[in-house]
């Protein structure tokens, strides 16, 4: 089971809400479990969580990971009022 190619959904990680640890336990599991690459997503005030669970990655649990790619971008999110509002979001990419 390759990680390759856009289209496989199951490498994303998308950051919320919970402390950055749960989702750096997530990344590890995804490359233990046979990934070559995970990509980490996030919007807004979650990109800074994503940041800091890709560095607490790298540094501490799987130190061969590298950065691969970092996608940065604007996204445009319409309310229950109907305003249209732009977001931050971030893709990062590590690989092993």
């Amino acid at each position: 089971m390759s990680a390759k190619g856009e289209g496989n959904e199951e490498n994303v990680i998308y950051i919320g809400n919970k402390p950055p640890m749960s989702y750096v336990l997530a990344i590890v599991t995804q490359f233990n479990s046979g990934s070559s690459e995970v990509i980490v997503k996030a919007r807004g005030r979650a990109i800074s969580r994503a940041v800091d669970a890709a560095e607490i990655t790298r540094n501490r649990f799987v130190t061969d990971a590298k950065i691969k790619e970092i996608r940065i971008g604007t996204e445009a999110i319409t309310n229950e009022e109907g305003r249209t509002s732009n977001v931050s979001s971030i893709e990062i990419s590590l690989t092993k």
